[in-house]
C-alpha cells in the first residue's frame, strides 16, 4: 500500500511538472527604467524613483490631462529582489515566461542595469523565468526628461552606435556576465541576442561591411563560450534595413532586406511596437488588421523566422503631453490578437513558438501588462486565459 502511495505521488508531481510547461514561450519586453538604487538616472528623473517619476507626476504637470492612471502595485523599485520576486510570480502564474530586457550600453558603461543585475538575477525564484536581451542601442535625446522633452531631438545626450573596440567590450561582459546564467533564454541551445537599431549598428560600427565581420566575430566567441551558436535576432521596423550598400539589393534581388539579413547574419526577427510600422491613432481592431497583414508579409518576404508580436497599445502623452493614440484597446481585444499570434504560429510547424509582447511595464508608451486603475489585471487575464487555462 505504501508502494502504491509513493507511486501515486510521483505520478500526481510528474502530472503537475508537464501541465507547468508551456506549449508556447510568451516574452514580455522590460523596461528597466523604474528602480531606485542607479544614480545614472537621477539627471533624467531627479527624485530618484526612475521614470515613475514621469507617472506620478502627470497630472502636476498637466492639470485636468485625460491620462490619469496609477499601478496596483505600487510605484515599486523593480531592482529591489523582492519586488521582483513578486513579479515574477506574477508573470508565470499568468503566462508570461521570459522577461526581454531593453538593455543599454552608453558612455562606455551600462545604463537601467540594476532591474537585471539586482532585481531580476537575485530573486530568489529567478529559475522560475527565461530572460535574454534586446540591445536598445538607439540614441538618447530629451524625451525621457519631461522638464525638456518638449525641445524633441534637437540635444542628443549619448549616442547609440559603438565602435569596434566598444563592441568586443560589450558582447564579452554580455557572454560572460548573461548568457551562461542557467536560465538566458536559448532556442536550440543558442543564447538569443536582439539589436534594437540596426541601421545605429551599422553607422556606429563603420560600414556594412564592417558590421558583418564584428557579428561574425561575436558568433565565434559565442561558440567559444561553449555554445552551439548564436540566435541573433533583430527588432524590424518598417524602415530597417533600407539600407545602401548591398550588393544583393544593388543586384536587383526578390527579397533584399532578407539578403541584407543573412548577409549580416541574422537568424530570426520580431517588433518591438506597432507604433514601429502602423500609425496608432486609430482604432485597435484596424491596428491589428493591420500587424496580421505584416505578419504574412514578413513571413513571405524572409527566409529568417518572423515571431509574432502583439502591442497592447500606444499613448507617449506622460512624456509629451499629446500623442497618438489607440483607442478601444480593451483586454478583450488584447486576448483575441493573442488567440491570432498563436494560430499563426500553429500554422507554421517548423517556427519556434515563440510569441513577444509590448510590454511588461511600458507605462510612459501606455502598453503595459502589469495591473492599473484601469483594466485592474484584464490584460494579464488575457494572457493566462490563452496560455494557461487553455
Amino acid at each position: 500500500m505504501k508502494r502504491l502511495y509513493i507511486i501515486l505521488t510521483a505520478l500526481a508531481t510528474l502530472s503537475l511538472g508537464l501541465k507547468a510547461q508551456q506549449k508556447y514561450d510568451v516574452a514580455a519586453y522590460l523596461y528597466p527604467a523604474y528602480a531606485a538604487d542607479d544614480p545614472r538616472l537621477r539627471p533624467f528623473w531627479p527624485q530618484g524613483m526612475g521614470e515613475w517619476e514621469t507617472v506620478y507626476n502627470m497630472q502636476q504637470r498637466n492639470p485636468g490631462h485625460y491620462w490619469d492612471r496609477h499601478p496596483l502595485w505600487g510605484y515599486v523599485n523593480e531592482a529591489d529582489p523582492a519586488v521582483m520576486e513578486m513579479e515574477i510570480d506574477q508573470a508565470v502564474g499568468h503566462g508570461v515566461n521570459v522577461f526581454i530586457f531593453d538593455w543599454y550600453w552608453f558612455d562606455g558603461r551600462p545604463f537601467m542595469e540594476t532591474t537585471l543585475t539586482n532585481g531580476f538575477l537575485k530573486a530568489r525564484n529567478r529559475d522560475k523565468m527565461k530572460f535574454y536581451l534586446m540591445w536598445a542601442n538607439h540614441n538618447v535625446e530629451n524625451y525621457w526628461d519631461t522638464r525638456i522633452s518638449k525641445y524633441g531631438s534637437e540635444n542628443i545626450i549619448w549616442r547609440g552606435g559603438v565602435d569596434r573596440e566598444e563592441f568586443e567590450k560589450v558582447c564579452k561582459r554580455n557572454i560572460e556576465m548573461f548568457f551562461k546564467q542557467p536560465n538566458y533564454y536559448k532556442i536550440d541551445g543558442k543564447p538569443v541576442f536582439m539589436i534594437y537599431e540596426v541601421t545605429t549598428f551599422i553607422e556606429g560600427i563603420g560600414g556594412v561591411d564592417a558590421a558583418v565581420d564584428a557579428l561574425k566575430w561575436f558568433r565565434a566567441e559565442v561558440k567559444k563560450a561553449g555554445f552551439p551558436d548564436l540566435e541573433l535576432q533583430f527588432t524590424m521596423w518598417d524602415t530597417q534595413f533600407n539600407y545602401s550598400g548591398v550588393d544583393a539589393a544593388k543586384a536587383g534581388s526578390e527579397r533584399p532586406r532578407d539578403a541584407f539579413a543573412r548577409k549580416l547574419g541574422f537568424n530570426s526577427m520580431s517588433h518591438y511596437q506597432f507604433c514601429h510600422f502602423i500609425w496608432m491613432d486609430d482604432d485597435y481592431q484596424n491596428i491589428l488588421d493591420r500587424a496580421y497583414e505584416e505578419w504574412d508579409k514578413l513571413d513571405k518576404e524572409f527566409t529568417i523566422p518572423y515571431y509574432p508580436h502583439v502591442s497592447i497599445g500606444w499613448d507617449n502623452s506622460p512624456r509629451t503631453g499629446d500623442s497618438a493614440v489607440v483607442k478601444d484597446n480593451t483586454p478583450e481585444r488584447f486576448e483575441a490578437a493573442l488567440r491570432k499570434a498563436k494560430a499563426w504560429l500553429d500554422a507554421r510547424p517548423k517556427t519556434h513558438k515563440l510569441i513577444t509582447i509590448n510590454s511588461w511595464n511600458e507605462w510612459t508608451e501606455t502598453s503595459y501588462l502589469q495591473p492599473d486603475d484601469v483594466f485592474g489585471y484584464g490584460y494579464l487575464d488575457a494572457v493566462k486565459k490563452v496560455f494557461v487555462d487553455e
